[in-house]
């Protein structure tokens, strides 16, 4: 290793977004390499509104691996960090910074430490694919940080080591997780299916319904539908090939009737594996239910779907609106029925892409309280009004996929190697 200076520290910092599938992945074929039972396919989120942000450092003086997230130092010992280190360290190459005199050979790599901070925006661990914004945006920047010379393809099989869906987070728009065949996982990776300017007519609200830990995990939850399920078995050989075909059309054609009966269906069946599983998982609760019920009758009373919803390992609903104006009448609704508690504040009870609610003809608290009911049935029956039951709502679009941010927005000191 070549250096002019002593102490150097080297950093590179990036952002991830989040994803949400509207085909679930749920299942493994292959724990240790993580290799699911069935492809899937997802909706890439606005890195501004749902993202990680993950700056790693290198220099001579770190003496070990270490992590942050957060702001709380947590373990690297994890075989699915481990997994994802050793194989970007195995791709990297010469990296050279004339300024500060540095130079790294590709061979130096190996025995050089790393110090990682990372922050979501967004939940941890509660059903918002939180983990897969993070290992995306950890391999992508350590990539960035060690000079890597691969296509994002490439990327997303060491970040589906990490975590599955992570593999997803490498792209933009609407993406494939294939499954692939080859027993080593070099075919299960992540392939683009269209760019998020191709349909971004979409608008999504997501519904915090509860922003706790989980308290089964996604892990244990696959681990044990894949080892008592027959439903598991049965969706993965037969109906999922069906619905990802039929969703890649629905994409291409942007045919959203088409694209929200699938969104639906596989999210119930989804959550029908958890119930089949022994002992039963159960990852919606009662608020979950009463949001799909909103949905389900503004549906119906419409004759065609006017949104999606879907629901991943926890109670958070996503919600997707084929545009603007429905995604400002489905605000509405939820505002009525899941209204704020009475000391809280529009700013930080709907957050995200907060010009949406001018579609909803929200602008103050007053706003929500003079808001007329919802009739949703033919019977003219408003929805029930339940004040405190969503934490918060995020409002969002489709995303564009990772990327390398300044130097001053770096989450580690260049001069102590250390979380700012």
């Amino acid at each position: 290793m070549a250096s002019e200076a002593e102490g150097w520290i080297l950093t590179a910092t990036g952002r991830a977004p989040t994803n949400i599938a509207v085909i679930k992945y749920w299942g493994k074929r292959d724990e240790g390499l993580i290799l699911p039972v069935n492809d899937s396919i997802s909706v890439t989120l606005d890195p501004d509104h749902l993202s990680a942000t993950t700056t790693v450092a290198v220099s001579p003086t770190f003496d070990r691996d270490r992590m942050w997230l957060n702001g709380q130092e947590i373990s690297v010992s994890g075989d699915r960090f481990q997994n994802c280190l050793r194989e970007i360290r195995k791709l990297a190459r010469d990296v050279e910074d004339v300024d500060k005199g540095v130079l790294i050979r590709k061979e130096d790599w190996q025995k050089l430490h790393v110090h990682i901070a990372s922050y979501n925006n967004f939940p941890t661990a509660a059903g918002l694919a939180s983990s897969a914004a993070g290992f995306a945006c950890l391999v992508f920047t350590l990539a960035k940080l060690m000079n890597v010379d691969q296509d994002h393809g490439k990327l997303s099989s060491i970040a589906r080591q990490g975590s599955g869906s992570a593999c997803r987070s490498l792209y933009g728009g609407f993406v494939k997780w294939a499954m692939g065949d080859d027993a080593s996982g070099s075919d299960s990776i992540a392939v683009p299916l269209a760019p998020e300017s191709h349909w971004n007519d979409l608008v999504i609200i997501i519904a915090v319904v509860s922003a706790k830990q989980k308290e089964t995990s996604s892990t244990s939850g696959m681990r044990d539908s894949v080892e008592t399920s027959p439903l598991l078995q049965y969706r993965a050989q037969t109906v999922v090939p069906h619905r990802v075909q039929k969703m890649e059309e629905a994409i291409r054609s942007r045919d959203f009737a088409s694209f929200a009966m699938l969104t639906c269906s596989d999210s119930n069946q989804f959550h029908a594996v958890c119930l089949d599983t022994s002992p039963p998982i159960f990852y919606m609760n009662d608020t979950s239910h009463r949001i799909i019920s909103l949905v389900e009758r503004w549906n119906k009373a419409e004759g065609i779907p006017q949104v999606a919803y879907t629901f991943d390992a926890g109670p958070n609903a996503v919600l997707i609106s084929q545009n603007r104006n429905t995604a400002g009448l489905l605000l509405r609704q939820l505002l009525f029925c899941f209204p704020p508690p009475p000391d809280s504040e529009l700013s930080s009870y709907v957050i995200g892409d907060k010009s949406i609610l001018g579609e909803a003809g929200v602008q103050s608290m007053n706003d929500i309280k003079a808001l007329p009911p919802p009739f949703l049935n033919k019977d003219g029956s408003p929805c029930q009004k339940i004040a405190g039951e969503i934490s918060y709502f995020i409002c969002t679009n489709l995303g564009s996929g990772p990327k390398l941010l300044d130097q001053n927005q770096s989450l580690i000191s260049p001069s102590s190697g250390l979380p700012k």
